[in-house]
């Protein structure tokens, strides 16, 4: 056969048909790995109008960030390799659970379903005998935080999201090479793209004076936008096995508020636990340390000193969830908590993105006679995610549950009180994100004192916001109203 002929033949070929159907395939093949592998129904939609109507990029987008790691696992978080010792701190911690439901507050009698939960979606303990203390804003965490770093004599242990190459961050980079030089074991994980000014110099430094630092989950080129997908959103501080903080506070000066600032005003909330409430935040930091630095660091009395705080009795539980978990547990506690209300939720989030099972939680609530107040950004950091909130808005509006926007400047706190007996905070945002792409960790705070001085924070911040009404909302112009109805319907993705 000659060059010519099969030249002719090639020719015959309509290889724009064969293009189009094998094009046609890949699409098709995409869209039934999305229907398989996604969970839920609105992600599914989701990335299925993605791929149809912008097959290319949203196949690459579904590929990078939407295949569910919840099923793969990104890593063990086991701390105790022994099955037998693992079973008996299970029953410890669940005859330390009866016994103070059997000597219960009413705070912990009305949520005792929400305890039950947590212990039995990821064997969190009920710990009684602590100090918390409230911390609101920059100003309040940061003085705290120096103040304990530099009294310990054991060991420092610091988990974040962002830590800033700041006057704050540097402030804390000497406490710790002091700390370390001193002989106290110091260990950072900081996650690599939140926290990716400190890697040129910060990181060194500390490595050089002794300070054990290890990024989660390492940003890779090649993986680029899968790793940035799952981030360690948690904020910890573990130090000498008593003292903890944890909250929406990261290491940076945009959180401290003062007159030399030229910023947005930033209003955030953290807390300080002293005492056995923060067995938890320890195991977590333990987890994350070894999937981070690939060594084992075992659980010794030193990490877990359990004593109690002496000054109070303040019952908490921490609940932790991410693409380790085989539940959305922080999602769960929210919805646990919202049922058990009687009377009154106040919600403060600066994304709200609650998809259906949330949104149905609070419309059942309010429908049930109890006030919902929900507090929101005016303004936050996201256009695309202040589209896809207030579309949400009409629907709870017309339930009857009550919407703020917080207007002095950007809150950041995620925090709920529900009936002046129960109080959360922590790092998860309302949104898709927190409950099942991030590593996050919220606080649950089982007393009447902390949650109604947590709800005076609250209705101070009211103070600084504006209320909507429904009939003003609802008659907004149109060019306002699409950009959140298309937002809405790529809200899972946000």
């Amino acid at each position: 056969m000659n060059a010519a002929r099969v030249i002719n033949i090639l020719m015959q070929f309509n290889w724009l048909t064969i293009a189009e159907t094998l094009y046609v395939l890949a699409i098709i093949a995409v869209c039934v790995k999305i229907i398989y592998e996604t969970r839920s129904s609105s992600k599914t939609l989701a990335y299925l109008l993605l791929t149809i109507f912008l097959p290319v990029l949203g196949a690459i987008i579904y590929f990078s960030v939407g295949l569910n790691y919840r099923k793969r696992k990104l890593y063990d978080k086991k701390i105790i390799k022994d099955t037998q010792l693992q079973l008996q701190i299970q029953e410890r911690i669940s005859l330390a659970y009866e016994k103070q439901i059997k000597e219960a507050a009413p705070s912990l009698k009305q949520f005792e379903k929400l305890a039950q939960l947590s212990i039995k979606n990821s064997w969190s303990p009920l710990a009684g005998e602590n100090e918390v203390k409230l911390l609101i804003n920059g100003e309040q965490k940061f003085v705290e935080v120096v103040a304990a770093l530099k009294a310990a004599t054991h060991h420092i242990h610091l988990e974040y999201y962002i830590f800033e190459d700041d006057y704050i961050g540097h402030l804390i980079k000497d406490i710790l090479i002091e700390k370390a030089r001193a002989g106290v074991q110091v260990r950072l994980i900081y996650d690599d793209f939140g926290s990716r000014s400190i890697r040129r110099d910060i990181i060194p430094e500390l490595i050089e004076a002794g300070v054990e630092a290890f990024p989660f989950y390492r940003v890779l080129f090649l993986a680029l936008a899968n790793r940035l997908n799952y981030r360690n959103h948690r904020k910890i501080i573990v130090i000498d096995g008593h003292t903890a903080f944890t909250g929406g506070i990261n290491v940076s000066d945009r959180y401290i508020n003062n007159e030399a600032a030229e910023q947005r005003y930033w209003r955030d909330t953290h807390l300080k636990i002293v005492g056995p409430g923060i067995y938890y935040l320890q195991y977590i930091f333990i987890g994350d340390w070894n999937f981070c630095s690939g060594q084992y660091l075992a659980p010794n009395q030193k990490y877990f000193n359990l004593e109690p705080s002496g000054t109070q009795d303040v019952t908490v539980q921490v609940v932790a969830s991410g693409p380790d978990s085989e539940q959305s547990t922080i999602l769960l506690s929210l919805l646990s908590a919202i049922s058990l209300a009687d009377k009154e939720i106040c919600i403060t989030t600066p994304y709200f993105i609650p998809g259906d099972s949330l949104l149905d939680a609070l419309t059942m609530a309010v429908l049930s006679g109890v006030n919902v107040t929900l507090l929101v950004p005016d303004r936050s950091d996201s256009i695309f995610v202040d589209w896809a909130s207030s579309s949400y808005f009409a629907d709870l509006l017309a339930a009857g549950v009550r919407i703020f926007r917080y207007t002095k400047g950007f809150i950041h706190a995620k925090t709920m009180v529900v009936d002046e007996q129960l109080c959360i905070v922590g790092t998860a945002n309302m949104d898709y994100r927190s409950f099942d792409l991030n590593f996050e960790v919220n606080t649950l705070i089982y007393n009447n004192t902390l949650a109604c001085q947590l709800k005076d924070v609250f209705e101070n911040d009211l103070k600084d916001s504006v209320e909507l009404k429904l009939d003003e909302w609802e008659q907004r112009p149109w060019y306002k109203q699409l950009p959140e109805r298309l937002a809405r319907l790529l809200s899972p993705l946000l």
